[in-house]
């Protein structure tokens, strides 16, 4: 995600009717714990369950027009076979075309409502009922468009756990991957579609262990993901998931120190880290060739071992926030620094 990423009102619909509320009503209060994450069904006719945002507990109705900011969260919903809940999709011009995503079909039975950044009149003009987004990836004090103020709009949101640990007054810690599960249960209760939620979560989970189980042993390559920036590069701290994608598949990510998502570094701390290989984070709008020739040309850069090896690997942008296709992007790291140790 670049720096510049960080940067009407309609009533809600009934989503139950009386018949199931007053079943609610009947079942009481059941208590689940999923990747850390308290949920409940509330008591009485209000048809909803209580899942956790980030750290704050919110009732929920069954959605019927999500909308999805960015790969991440449209993939989420979309592994969980929830294409009908979902009305459209905000995609910034950093995402790949959605016609390369593992779920092509499914975003074209939905609506693209913008390739801006997400914003309060996007989220009314559609009638949404639910958005998904991330802390600062989406959701914005700056732009006018928060968890807060859609409550007040009576829209429903959502926040990827993975931005929560910053997130003013309910911050919630987790590192990516426990993240990216938590999201996937989380989801699942609201949509009620639990079930799905754990084979998806499982499915991922085993892939993980997998790749786990083939890393290889001893010194771990120093590595360094470059996002974008000349004057000083932007990077992936330890909060973000190619931080875990890099430790896992048996790396050592060079900013995986800072206890922040996606920041600002230094070409001097770069140079001294002397990264043996390069993560090229893949933008829409900033293509991987563009940033392999600068880093080839530029004096901060084209003396480290990584750019004079030419140990370049490319990260697609939506295996690198955080979604399903994380895992994707794991495999396929873990795979290239495999074929390096050999």
């Amino acid at each position: 995600m670049s720096a510049s990423l960080l940067h009407r009102s309609s009533r809600q619909r009934r989503v139950l009717s009386s018949a199931l509320a007053a079943l609610s009503a009947l079942t009481g209060a059941s208590l689940l714990s999923g990747c850390g994450a308290q949920v409940a069904k509330d008591t009485g006719a209000s048809g909803k369950v209580t899942v956790n945002r980030c750290g704050e507990r919110v009732g929920y109705k069954v959605p019927k027009r999500a909308v999805a900011y960015e790969g991440g969260s449209a993939d989420k919903l979309f592994s969980l076979g929830l294409t009908e809940h979902v009305h459209g999709y905000v995609m910034a011009p950093t995402n790949p075309p959605v016609s390369e995503s593992p779920w092509a079909s499914e975003y074209a039975e939905v609506k693209m409502l913008s390739d801006d950044l997400l914003n309060k009149e996007v989220v009314v003009e559609a009638e949404s009922d639910f958005v998904v987004a991330g802390w600062e990836s989406g959701f914005s004090e700056q732009r006018g468009i928060t968890p807060e103020i859609l409550d007040k709009l009576g829209v429903q949101s959502f926040m990827h756990t993975e931005s929560c640990f910053n997130y003013p007054g309910h911050p919630e810690k987790t590192t990516p991957f426990k993240g990216l599960y938590t999201d996937l249960e989380r989801l699942g209760r609201i949509f009620r579609v639990e079930k799905k939620a754990d084979e998806v979560v499982g499915g991922l989970k085993k892939r993980v262990k997998a790749v786990k189980e083939k890393a290889p042993q001893g010194s771990r390559p120093p590595v360094f993901l470059y996002d974008s920036g000349t004057d000083q590069p932007f990077t992936a701290g330890g909060r973000v998931p190619p931080d875990e994608i890099i430790t896992t598949a048996g790396g050592r990510n060079i900013f995986g120190g800072l206890d922040q998502r996606w920041t600002q570094g230094s070409w001097e701390a770069v140079a001294k880290a002397s990264p043996e290989v390069i993560i090229i984070l893949d933008y829409g709008d900033q293509p991987a060739e563009k940033k392999i020739d600068f880093l080839k040309k530029s004096p901060h850069t084209r003396d480290l071992p990584a750019v004079e090896k030419n140990n370049f690997f490319v990260l697609d942008y939506n295996e690198g926030i955080s979604g399903p296709r994380n895992i994707d992007g794991l495999e396929k790291f873990a795979k290239y620094l495999r074929s390096r140790a050999r």
